[in-house]
């Protein structure tokens, strides 16, 4: 057709005519729950992987100061399945994972990008990584600095990161600031175990090992090495760290089932979407409303400590 060169790999075609090559980004496509019921018929194992990242607006909250009595309800009746395992890998700090997700006693909790991991309300955090963290106290005075010339910006210090909050402040400053401020900090950090990463409203700089795809690796990994073979394996959120490479990657005696959902119709390696996080709180609902119907296996509950 006209001469045209057709290029294509995973999340984009490329078009070249004339020398000039134009990106076509290819979205993912909506999940239907008719396709997870297929996998669903007769689970002996089942892993939720639920991720969340950043601060979800509107009316419903999946993760935050406001979770909704629905999505803590399909939480709990998840978590209380014995063939379920559930957890949340989340960017936020494990002080407010704790009070945001306190009634979900038996669900598991990876803060600040899986830094920490707790694997139920009962368990101790564990620190998943030894990194060195020297580089915190000059990234910190440099984030301040910028804090302080950028009206409504704020700097949030974590356990072992720093995010720099600039969602109240001038559009058109802030923008210009995050730019300069990341880098900045990519010099500063060059020879440093940290990585500096830019996302909607904040720049953040975390430890380069802590990421929500090895933490994801970890509770699979650890199920297996229990003898519990997930055959489904269900990962929400934003597909940006490599999660979906290091998931599929993870080595089990029998394939699971997997799908990878991103909220919010956008470019995305995942395959599937769903529209907002009311939509994720409507598929949670109907994964717990599908678990409780399932015959009961609690002579073999999980052996996660």
């Amino acid at each position: 057709m006209l001469g045209l060169d057709c290029e294509s790999k995973r999340g984009q075609i490329g078009l070249d005519y004339s020398a000039r090559t134009v990106y076509i980004k290819i979205l993912p496509i909506g999940i239907h729950l008719e396709k997870v019921e297929n996998v669903l018929n007769i689970p002996s194992t089942s892993v939720k992987v639920k991720e969340f990242e950043g601060k979800f607006k509107g009316n419903h909250v999946i993760v935050g100061k406001n979770l909704s009595s629905e999505a803590e309800t399909a939480l709990i009746t998840l978590c209380d399945d014995p063939k379920n395992t559930v957890c949340i890998v989340s960017g936020s700090g494990r002080s407010s994972l704790t009070e945001w997700l306190a009634p979900c006693e038996g669900l598991g909790l990876a803060a600040e990008h899986g830094y920490f991991i707790r694997w139920k309300k009962t368990s101790e955090w564990q620190s998943s990584l030894v990194v060195d963290l020297e580089w915190k106290a000059t990234v910190e005075r440099i984030i301040n600095s910028y804090t302080e010339v950028t009206d409504g910006s704020t700097i949030e210090v974590k356990e072992s990161a720093l995010v720099w909050h600039r969602q109240d402040a001038d559009h058109d400053f802030e923008s210009l600031q995050a730019k300069e401020l990341s880098d900045h900090c990519k010099h500063v950090i060059a020879n440093e175990p940290a990585v500096v990463r830019k996302g909607k409203n904040i720049v953040e700089l975390k430890p380069q090992d802590a990421s929500k795809g090895l933490v994801t690796e970890k509770v699979i990994a650890t199920m297996v090495s229990n003898g519990e073979i997930p055959d489904f394996i269900l990962c929400i959120g934003d597909m940006y760290d490599g999660t979906l490479k290091i998931v599929s990657s993870v080595v089990v005696p029998a394939v699971p089932e997997i799908f990878f959902c991103t909220v919010e119709q956008k470019p995305s390696k995942a395959k599937y979407f769903v529209d907002d996080t009311f939509e994720v709180q409507k598929l949670l609902q109907w994964l717990a409303n599908f678990s409780s119907t399932q015959p009961s296996s609690a002579e073999n509950p999980p052996s996660i400590p």
